[in-house]
């Protein structure tokens, strides 16, 4: 079975082909810049490369020139369009309705579509993917993966705010939690990886890049998370703020900044790029901190701590836990970072080891002390794999795959 993984964004696509039940990728490629003339698609396939410069108007344009891509007959990964049996997509927010990936009908476009009000820059984009494959592909089933599916198990005490309940009541506002499908997959080979079934193992998830957020999972549900009603709450991040107390909006509000240019500022301008004034890439500030630099320092201690300080409390919520994961583009590849995390962390059983540590590198591996309760994972997410999973197992039952 031949599957197609879309992740469409408002001006880019990405997409990777798998054979199943092999779980093998055969080729992926990015469609960037959608909407200006210099437009750009690259792809990779067995080896080659495929490059091309051109006007994309639309994404209309983009999907055709991806099918180009994937159907060359020199650099391409497939030798015609029905060699497609189905198609996942990438789906940001399914709200309350779906706790799992679905079959794509009206019903669930429709929930797509009414959810797009909570997450206005992204499921707009992502059904503007579903509508090109569906002109493209007519007749092929569609799956939808959400990024909030896996925290659909959080229990009430962990997605209700503290503010009066007909803000949910009547407008839905509660933590919904993001990156689900990176912490479903790094949780389920994490199980594979410690011969333990779900039932009885206790994991923290820690999905660290641009973007990041850690998820207590206690016997395979997600039963916290620390992204919230927007992936702007929780850890601080690449350009992100992370919790901050809410009142300094009011007190910048009325020093005369605009709510547009404070909605700007916590999502763009903050978290490691605002505090270092350096980067919002780790390598920089660490090479700056290197040199010397305070507030490169300063802010990698910052970092450090804030996802310290959520370790430690799902640690205590979790009472037994039997595993962290790290991943993510930091998360994976960053050996001095997941150093500094662990440091302190001792107290509650989590044990690094450094010779470890920086020879598994960014590769998949533990890298926790023989004697560490707590057992210390390196896994490299593969968002799209999982979504391919998903497919498969959806369009076809019966198909002989490990779903995770």
């Amino acid at each position: 079975m031949i599957i197609l993984v879309i992740n469409c964004g408002s001006s880019s696509l990405k997409y990777e082909v798998f054979a199943m039940p092999e779980q093998s990728s055969l080729g992926k490629g990015l469609v960037e810049r959608i909407g200006l003339s210099a437009g750009k698609i690259s792809q990779q396939a067995q080896g080659k490369s495929y490059d091309k410069v051109t006007e994309i108007p639309d994404h209309k344009v983009a999907f055709e020139l991806m099918m180009q891509a994937l159907l060359d007959p020199q650099k391409g990964v497939l030798s015609q369009p029905s060699d497609i049996q189905g198609i996942g997509h990438r789906v940001v927010h399914g709200g309350e309705q779906y706790s799992a990936s679905v079959l794509i009908d009206e019903d669930v476009i429709s929930a797509i579509r009414a959810n797009c009000e909570l997450a206005p820059l992204h499921n707009p984009a992502n059904l503007t993917g579903i509508h090109e494959v569906s002109h493209f592909f007519p007749n092929l089933p569609q799956v939808a993966v959400f990024d909030t599916a896996f925290h659909q198990t959080l229990p009430p005490s962990a997605y209700l705010y503290g503010i009066p309940r007909e803000f949910y009541d009547k407008y839905k506002i509660r933590r919904y939690g993001f990156h689900g499908t990176s912490h479903r997959y790094v949780a389920g080979i994490a199980l594979q990886m410690l011969k333990r079934s779900p039932e009885n193992t206790n994991l923290i998830t820690c999905h660290l890049g641009n973007g990041a957020s850690i998820t207590a999972i206690q016997q395979g549900r997600s039963i916290d998370t620390s992204m919230g009603f927007t992936p702007l709450e929780g850890l601080m991040m690449g350009t992100r703020s992370g919790d901050i107390d809410p009142s300094i909006i009011f007190y910048l509000e009325e020093r005369g900044f605009d709510f547009h240019d404070l909605q700007n500022i916590l999502n763009k301008q903050s978290g490691l790029l605002g505090l270092s004034g350096i980067s919002s890439d780790l390598r920089d500030i660490e090479t700056a901190a290197e040199q010397g630099n305070a507030d490169a320092i300063e802010t990698l201690e910052t970092y450090a701590y804030r996802i310290r300080k959520y370790i430690g409390a799902y640690a205590a919520n979790l009472i037994k836990v039997d595993a962290i994961v790290f991943t993510g583009g930091i998360g994976q590849n960053a050996i001095k970072m997941r150093e500094r995390i662990c440091n302190r962390l001792e107290n509650i059983g989590i044990h690094i080891n450094h010779e470890k540590n920086r020879k598994v590198g960014g590769e998949t591996g533990i890298i926790s002390q023989d004697y560490s309760p707590v057992t210390i994972l390196v896994i490299p997410t593969k968002e799209e794999l999982q979504i391919a999973l998903d497919t498969a197992q959806i369009i076809n039952p019966e198909l002989q795959t490990v779903v995770l």
